[in-house]
């Protein structure tokens, strides 16, 4: 008998390497970016627009699941957010011929307080009430676009010139491309870091249990405010994005049929998956392209998907991706 306990001996052992797992997963995803960097110099024209278009569903699908998928909230405000930060691009760089990215800035805080606004009645409010209010308040912000002309042109639109900063100018769909994989770049990391907070696992608490979640201490109001405060802000970065791509905007692009879209991404995708919004968003912008040219069948496609997820996947792709032991860890953040 040396004294020795058997959990001195295994604390005794060397710990793992840490430090080189840390570097070669910060090496792995640089390589990704920078593979994905690199479409722009091989594709047309129509392909480059639907990479831009994807990047933009990216971080659309991502806002919408922090509120549907990761608090559990069924609450439709999305294209309202969408809405709000195109509007916010196109008028702080058309109208008041702000800087790029005081535009930027000025959209995401527009959604972020919006998404505050929509969190109050979510405090009190549950299921498909939730539901009705908040579809109601992306309706009366589309009726806003087309009454107050004065300042949004109403139906006609709203021009939305070119941006630059620091010198580069995003003029091309190859130039925004860049520019668009750097903010869904960010986007995605600041929320799988804040995902792995506390703050994140208090959502999951709230998600999957509010009244448990106050006995342990968790405030269910201000993970719900902090949710739609979040999920605000990287929705109408998105709409910023969207504004930028397509140079011009009208309320029709914000509507009931745009919400559907966002949905449909999120579910398709998977709840509660960031990399579940990646998927969604790159299968339902990229499928119906192919189709296109076939009349009817891109509407029988995105039906038949969302019929068949919701009976058989219901947590999306990403849930069947999920089954395998290796990636369900970075799949799901909660």
């Amino acid at each position: 008998m040396n004294g020795v306990s058997p959990a001195a001996k295994a604390a005794q052992k060397p710990a793992p390497k840490a430090g080189r797992v840390l570097r070669w997963k910060n090496a792995g995803l640089f390589a990704v970016l920078v593979l994905l960097a690199l479409p722009p110099f091989f594709v047309d024209d129509y392909i480059q627009f639907i990479l831009d278009l994807i990047l933009v569903y990216v971080m659309v699908s991502v806002g919408f699941n922090i509120v549907l998928g990761y608090a559990g909230q069924l609450a439709f405000a999305n294209a309202a957010f969408f809405g709000l930060g195109a509007y916010a691009m196109a008028l702080c760089l058309g109208r008041f011929h702000w800087p790029f990215a005081a535009a930027l800035v000025t959209a995401a805080g527009v959604g972020g307080g919006a998404g505050l606004l929509v969190s109050l009645p979510a405090l009190r409010l549950r299921a498909y009430y939730l539901a009705i209010v908040t579809l109601a308040f992306g309706e009366l912000l589309r009726w806003g676009y087309v009454h107050a002309s004065s300042l949004t042109h109403g139906s006609a639109g709203l021009a939305v010139p070119a941006a630059g900063v620091f010198g580069l100018h995003f003029a091309t769909d190859r130039a925004r491309y860049w520019l668009f994989l750097v903010l869904v770049a960010l986007t995605l990391w600041g929320s799988a870091n804040l995902l792995r907070s506390r703050f994140g696992r208090s959502l999951a608490a709230v998600r999957d249990n509010e009244a448990a979640a106050a006995a342990i201490g968790v405030s269910p109001a201000l993970a719900k405010i902090g949710a739609f405060s979040w999920s605000g802000s990287i929705v109408a970065l998105g709409g910023a994005m969207y504004a930028l791509l397509l140079g011009r905007i009208s309320p029709e692009s914000f509507g009931l049929s745009q919400l559907l879209l966002h949905f449909s991404i999120v579910m398709i995708g998977g709840l509660g998956s960031l990399l579940g919004s990646v998927l969604g968003a790159v299968i339902l912008t990229a499928a119906p392209e192919l189709l296109r040219d076939i009349p009817g069948l891109e509407e029988i496609l995105f039906g038949v998907l969302l019929i068949a997820v919701l009976l058989f996947m219901p947590k999306g792709v990403a849930g069947v991706l999920g089954r395998f032991s290796l990636l369900r860890e970075r799949l799901y953040l909660s």
